[in-house]
């Protein structure tokens, strides 16, 4: 008898994307750097790090990994970051520590943080744990870390990103591999949250529930329990796969104007390298203003605090001139027309 439909589920989807790390692993140690020759000889076993904070999605994702590490000859491991948000929460992650190193995952280790203020308490919780998972990567020279975002995960960042009005890049949502060089890989972005939670249930493994997440305080919890089921209330079940399928379409989109704003960007230079506003009026205005960003994020502003109405200011220093004065971007970048030519600059 095969495992619970649940554990069967999890385990394909961390298989099918262990087995993409591998073939990207062996690619790259086929590629001999500048000057040597290439070697036949088979390159290490890689090292798979899950990044778990002892929640239902993340254990069901390490004892997944767990499992199927081995019979690919890939070495697993795990951190927890300790966030120190919470009375206790250095004992929790020494909780999740015990837990990962039952399943036998090694390396596992704990890593505390501290969260700033920058953008409210989400962003920079998550800011400062990415940060501290990118330095556990690279400590340990692992080849990929796992994130347990599930469907549900999907849902409420397409939603918040709706509710930003930041185009269709926020919509796209999380992409299934992201980060430096494809560090970040999330498995279960076409499981739904049950599926992971069922897992754990099922396999007798103990998982922490975040009081976080279910703080009217936070954005997204009120989203996950108050915004969802309100919506599916309304618009019947299959909000959730609807939104996770918008989350792909739209990045399918976005990546197509990404590549071609990328293409046209020489184009509308000169020979000094300043963008002409006349080449810029001619494009249409998802490439221009993709350019535009792009100009800003160059000159220094900082892209998580580029919104679309920053653009859309200097995008009317193009189509709706009348001799405005400069445009304020954050990071202290100024945007102004001069000559029939776009300056963009730190002010």
């Amino acid at each position: 008898m095969g495992p619970h439909p649940a554990v069967a589920a999890i385990r394909l989807a961390v298989r099918r994307v262990l087995h993409d790390i591998l073939n990207d692993h062996h690619a790259s140690a086929d590629r001999p750097a500048s000057g040597e020759q290439s070697s036949h000889e088979r390159p290490p076993s890689p090292l798979v790090l899950v990044a778990c904070s002892g929640g239902a999605d993340s254990m069901a994702l390490a004892s997944a990994l767990a499992f199927e590490a081995p019979k690919l000859g890939i070495r697993a491991g795990g951190v927890t970051v300790d966030h120190g948000l919470q009375a206790g929460s250095d004992l929790r992650a020494e909780e999740v520590v015990l837990r990962l190193r039952e399943l036998g995952l090694d390396p596992v280790e704990s890593t505390a943080v501290t969260v700033g203020r920058e953008g409210g308490p989400e962003a920079a919780a998550r800011d400062a744990r990415y940060a501290a998972l990118d330095a556990a990567a690279e400590r340990h020279g692992a080849a990929a870390v796992l994130l347990g975002h599930t469907r549900d995960d999907q849902a409420e960042t397409v939603l918040l990103g709706l509710a930003r009005g930041s185009g269709i890049r926020s919509l796209s949502g999380m992409a299934a591999v992201s980060g430096a060089d494809g560090r970040y890989r999330r498995p279960f972005l076409a499981l739904d949250r049950q599926t992971a939670r069922k897992a754990c249930m099922v396999q007798s493994l103990p998982v922490w529930d975040d009081p976080h997440n279910t703080d009217p305080a936070y954005t997204r919890s009120r989203l996950r329990h108050e915004g969802l089921p309100a919506l599916e209330k309304a618009l019947g079940k299959g909000v959730v796969e609807a939104l996770a399928r918008t989350a792909q379409l739209s990045r399918d989109d976005a990546d197509a104007l990404d590549s071609w704003a990328r293409q046209a960007e020489a184009s509308v230079r000169d020979a000094a390298g300043l963008l002409e506003c006349a080449k810029l009026y001619a494009l249409p205005p998802a490439v221009r203003r993709r350019i535009l960003r792009q100009a800003a994020i160059e000159a220094g502003a900082p892209a998580g605090s580029l919104f679309a109405r920053h653009i859309e200011e200097v995008d009317r220093l193009i189509t709706g001139w009348r001799g405005q004065g400069a445009i304020n971007l954050p990071g202290k970048v100024v945007a102004q027309r001069q000559g029939g030519r776009l300056v963009i600059r730190q002010g």
